[in-house]
């Protein structure tokens, strides 16, 4: 299996999913508000389960491409939101996907860290070479959370997707690893050292 061992900041911890989060994915997942800015419509329950499912599995995957997690409080294991990473097929690139924190929960504020700690892994165990983000260009209080995740700022893409009848337009944001990797935090150092075989 290629599962991620948990991953530690300062302010949360990044676990794989369990059966038992299935009820705050769904929560995310079926809501309007939380939901508003991804790349995918606000899912019914059905649709929903069907998602978690299939991140469950991920780890089955080989080679594995996705990396959905659950994000929690460092001395908490409550789901209080969820991170991922897509590996592309091509070249040593992945995307971050799907930061979504509760509202009201201790992690809030942090959502750089999930970012940061999400690339610490895929430049070490996974060998990544080029990690990119992007948020839609009406989501006004995303660019200091790009930098703080130590992203550079790139491009508008055009109509990237299409969510509530509406195309809407992406910046998007990248980092090198050898240059992400001069400023990285403790934490992130110790990630960046996990052995590659202790990733799989």
């Amino acid at each position: 299996m290629n599962r991620v061992p948990d991953l530690h900041g300062e302010h949360l911890r990044l676990r794989e999913l369990r059966a038992g989060d299935h009820p705050r994915y769904e929560r995310i997942m079926t809501s309007r508000v939380l939901t508003r800015y991804l790349g995918t419509d606000r899912m019914d329950a059905a649709r929903a389960h069907d998602a978690f499912a299939a991140a469950l599995a991920q780890p089955l995957a080989r080679p594995r491409r996705t990396y959905t997690l659950a994000v929690c409080a460092p001395d908490d294991d409550t789901m209080l939101g969820t991170a991922g990473l897509l590996v592309e097929d091509y070249g040593s690139n992945a995307m971050l996907t799907s930061v979504v924190l509760l509202p009201g929960s201790p992690v809030v504020g942090h959502a750089h860290e999930t970012g940061r700690l999400l690339m610490a892994y895929g430049f070490g165990p996974l060998g990544l070479h080029r990690i990119w983000a992007g948020h839609r260009t009406d989501h006004d209080h995303m660019p200091p959370v790009m930098h703080a995740a130590g992203l550079t700022r790139e491009a508008t893409l055009r109509q990237l997707f299409r969510t509530r009848g509406c195309w809407h337009d992406v910046t998007t944001y990248a980092a090198l690893a050898p240059d992400w990797k001069r400023q990285a935090t403790p934490a992130e150092l110790a990630i960046l050292d996990i052995p590659a075989l202790a990733a799989t």
